[in-house]
């Protein structure tokens, strides 16, 4: 199914922040439906593909592909939370993106009014937030990305 419309304003709002915050650097916002190919090891022959609702790409230019796609590893990704990808997004995506070398992970929840950032490091999480209604997210890795959360929930 679709995404709601809450959804929706969500990730227009997020990523529109992203968009200008990132512009003129050499990281780059990008928006579902993108594929992002993961190992969860290196050698990895089983690969799993996934579309994160907003993903941040450091290396676009050097990874794209001859077919003008994405084979590397964005630095961070965000995924909103759905009743029918709550469960995913939470436990399966989480464990696939720490252990495939992304170093951020942003799970924002609607329901809530809350957005959880995961650091990750060596496929171990470093450092968690979690964030409520009236204060501002902060990227652990891009120094100065801050988000209100009034701004993106509404």
């Amino acid at each position: 199914a679709s995404p709601r419309a809450t959804h929706q304003q969500i990730l227009g709002e997020l990523f529109g922040i992203f968009y200008n915050w990132f512009a003129g650097k050499q990281c780059r916002p990008m928006l579902a439906p993108f594929d992002i190919t993961l190992r969860r090891f290196e050698n990895d022959i089983h690969r799993n593909v996934v579309q994160p609702d907003i993903m941040v790409i450091c290396d676009l230019e050097e990874k794209l592909n001859e077919r003008d796609y994405y084979d590397g590893i964005p630095s961070l990704v965000v995924e909103i939370l759905s009743e029918s990808t709550r469960g995913k997004d939470s436990v399966k995506k989480l464990d696939l993106y720490m252990s495939a070398g992304i170093r951020e992970y942003w799970i924002v929840n609607p329901f809530s009014s809350e957005v959880t950032v995961f650091l990750f490091e060596s496929n171990d999480v470093a450092k968690n937030l979690t964030y409520k209604k009236g204060e501002r997210v902060a990227s652990f890795i891009f120094e100065g990305l801050e988000v209100s959360l009034d701004n993106i929930m509404q």
